[in-house]
C-alpha cells in the first residue's frame, strides 16, 4: 500500500509539474532570437516552376524556455512564399503549408528550423507589368512591436518561353510524337512525350530562355535555328528530336567573357540552383534521327544530359550529317556523342566527363575530328568504355552480328585521354575498318593489346607522329576546365597542315605559329 501511495504521489507530482510547465514556464520572447543568416536566397527560378526548399535555423541562446508569439510573412496571405516551422505544417513534415504561425515554443539553448519555398508566375496580374526577370522579396517577421526581428527572403525570377505537349484533361494522357521511325514512309506512334514545333516556334532567340517539357520535334523540311546567346533548358526526360529531312542550326558565336558566355548557346537542365550546376543526367538528348540533314552546331555548350547528341545514319551524305565546331559537351551520364553508322565533322570540340564513352562511333560511319579534345575523367561510378570507342557492328537480341563499314575515322591534332587506361578501343568485325590518328596525344598503355591488330602503332596507315601517355596537364579536368598548360604533353606536337584548316582555338587564339594538339592552345597557368 505504501508503495502504491508513493507511486501515485510521484505520478501526481510529475503530472502537475508537466502541466505547470506547459501553461506557465514559457516566457514571451524579447527580441533575443539569433539566426544562422540574415537573408535567405532562394537562387534563381523560372516563372511558374517551384523552387527547391530552403531552410533557416533559429536559435534561443538564453537559459529560459520561450514562446514566440508570431512568425509570419510580412506580405501575409498575398505572399508568394510558403513556409513551415520545424516541419509542423507541410513542406518537410506533415500538415499544411502556412504563412502565419502563433505561439511557437522554443526550449532554452535549443533551435528550430523554418523551411521556405516559392512558385511565382511572372505574368500574374497581381505583380503588374514586369521585365523578363526581377527580384521578388519578402520578410519573415518574428514577434511584433519593439521586440520584432526579421529575416529577408529574396528570389530572382526569370520569365521564359515554355514548350510542352498537350495533356488530355479527361484521361490525363500526355501527347506523344508520331513520325516515320522505321523508314517505310508511314508515320509510327511512339512513346516519346512531346510535340512538333510550329513554324512560329522554329527560331530560338536570346530574348528569353526556353524551357522544354518532353521532346520538341522538328519535322520534315523544317529547320530549328538557335541564335547566338540563346539559353535552352530541359525538364527531366526531355530533349530535341530532328526527324527525317529536318535540320538543326545552332549559331553561337565567340564570347568576350568566358564566364558569362554571352554569345554562346547553352543547353542544360531546368534546375537553376547551384546544387544542380554539374549533375549529369538531368535531361535526355539532342537526337539527330536517321535522314535528318545538314545539322550544324557552333559555339555551343551541352551539359548535364543523359546523352549529349545521338546521331543516326547518313554516313554517306555529301555533307556530314553533323558539323560541330567550337563546342563543349560534358557531364553526360551515358555518352557525350553516340553515333551509329553516321557522319560527323568536328573541329575545336571538347567532350569530357561521361558515364560511358565520351565519343562512341558504333556500327561504322564516317568521322573526321580535327583539333578536338576527347577526354573522360568521370569519377561518379564505374564506366564500361574508354573515352573513345569505335566499332563496325551491332548485335541483335538473338546474338546475330551485323557489320557496316567504318568508311573513315580520322583524328588529327587531337587529345584522347582520361583517368582510365587505355582510353581508346577499336573493335572490328567486318572488312572495311579505316581509321587514322595523326599528331595526337593518346593514352594507351596496355602491353596485352599493343603491337597487334588495330594497335600496331608502327603502322603508318593508321598511326603517324603520335605521342603516348604524356600528361596533357589539363587545368582541372574534373571541373571541365580543359585548357592545357605550357608543359602539356600536347604542346607543340600538332601538324601545321591541320592548324591551317582550323587556325584559331576554341577561345579564338591563333595556333598557326606554334601548333598544340587539342581544342585549346597551351597557356601558363597562374599559381
Amino acid at each position: 500500500m505504501k508503495r502504491l501511495l508513493s507511486f501515485l504521489l510521484c505520478f501526481g507530482i510529475l503530472m502537475f509539474w508537466s502541466s505547470c510547465r506547459e501553461d506557465f514556464e514559457f516566457s514571451p520572447s524579447q527580441g533575443q532570437l539569433e539566426f544562422v543568416k540574415d537573408t535567405i536566397y532562394l537562387d534563381t527560378v523560372f516563372s511558374t516552376i517551384g523552387s527547391s526548399t530552403y531552410n533557416l535555423k533559429v536559435y534561443n541562446r538564453s537559459d529560459d524556455d520561450i514562446v514566440i508569439p508570431t512568425i509570419q510573412l510580412e506580405n501575409g496571405e498575398s505572399s508568394l512564399y510558403r513556409m513551415n516551422v520545424d516541419g509542423s505544417t507541410g513542406l518537410e513534415g506533415e500538415g499544411q503549408v502556412g504563412k502565419f504561425f502563433e505561439d511557437v515554443e522554443l526550449l532554452a539553448n535549443d533551435s528550430l528550423y523554418i523551411f521556405i519555398e516559392t512558385t511565382i508566375d511572372i505574368a500574374s496580374p497581381d505583380l503588374g507589368a514586369l521585365e523578363n526577370q526581377f527580384l521578388y522579396t519578402d520578410r519573415i517577421l518574428f514577434d511584433s512591436g519593439s521586440e520584432q526581428q526579421d529575416v529577408d527572403v529574396v528570389t530572382l525570377v526569370k520569365d521564359a518561353v515554355f514548350i510542352y505537349p498537350e495533356k488530355d484533361d479527361d484521361t490525363d494522357i500526355i501527347e506523344t510524337l508520331t513520325f516515320d521511325v522505321d523508314g517505310d514512309g508511314t508515320p509510327d506512334e511512339t512513346t516519346l512525350q512531346g510535340r512538333f514545333l510550329g513554324d512560329d516556334e522554329l527560331t530560338f532567340t536570346n530574348e528569353k530562355p526556353y524551357v522544354i517539357y518532353g521532346y520538341a520535334g522538328v519535322g520534315a523540311g523544317k529547320t530549328l535555328t538557335m541564335e547566338a546567346g540563346a539559353r535552352v533548358h530541359f525538364h527531366a526526360d526531355s530533349g530535341i528530336i530532328i526527324t527525317s529531312n529536318g535540320s538543326l542550326q545552332i549559331n553561337g558565336e565567340l564570347s568576350n567573357d568566358q564566364e558569362l558566355l554571352e554569345n554562346e548557346v547553352i543547353l542544360e537542365g531546368d534546375r537553376l540552383e547551384p546544387l544542380y550546376a554539374d549533375i549529369p543526367g538531368q535531361w535526355g538528348t539532342i537526337w539527330l534521327f536517321n535522314d535528318s540533314e545538314n545539322n550544324s552546331i557552333n559555339y555551343t555548350t551541352i551539359k548535364n544530359a543523359t546523352i549529349g547528341i545521338i546521331a543516326e545514319g547518313n554516313q554517306d551524305a555529301t555533307n556530314a550529317k553533323l558539323s560541330i565546331r567550337n563546342s563543349q559537351i560534358y557531364n553526360t551520364s551515358s555518352f557525350g556523342i553516340r553515333a551509329t553508322g553516321s557522319s560527323i565533322t568536328a573541329e575545336n570540340l571538347v567532350i569530357n566527363n561521361s558515364g560511358q564513352a565520351a565519343f562512341a562511333g558504333t556500327y561504322g560511319g564516317t568521322y573526321n575530328f580535327t583539333h578536338c579534345t576527347i577526354a573522360n575523367y568521370w569519377n561518379s561510378s564505374f564506366r564500361e568504355y574508354p573515352a573513345l570507342l569505335l566499332n563496325d557492328y551491332v548485335v541483335d537480341e538473338n546474338n546475330v552480328v551485323y557489320t557496316n563499314a567504318l568508311t573513315e575515322a580520322n583524328f588529327n591534332n587531337c587529345i584522347i585521354y582520361g583517368n582510365d587506361n587505355p582510353e581508346f578501343i577499336l573493335e572490328s568485325e567486318g572488312d572495311i575498318f579505316n581509321y587514322k590518328f595523326t599528331n595526337c596525344l593518346l593514352r594507351f598503355d596496355d602491353s596485352s593489346l599493343e603491337g597487334s591488330g588495330n594497335y600496331n602503332f608502327d603502322d603508318p596507315t593508321h598511326y603517324a607522329n603520335n605521342v603516348f601517355n604524356l600528361n596533357p596537364q589539363f587545368e582541372d579536368a574534373f571541373e571541365n576546365k580543359m585548357r592545357i598548360g605550357d608543359n602539356s604533353g600536347a604542346a607543340g606536337i600538332g601538324l601545321s597542315t591541320f592548324a591551317s584548316q582550323v587556325p584559331e582555338d576554341l577561345l579564338g587564339v591563333s595556333r598557326t605559329a606554334s601548333t598544340d594538339a587539342g581544342a585549346y592552345q597551351s597557356i601558363e597557368f597562374e599559381d
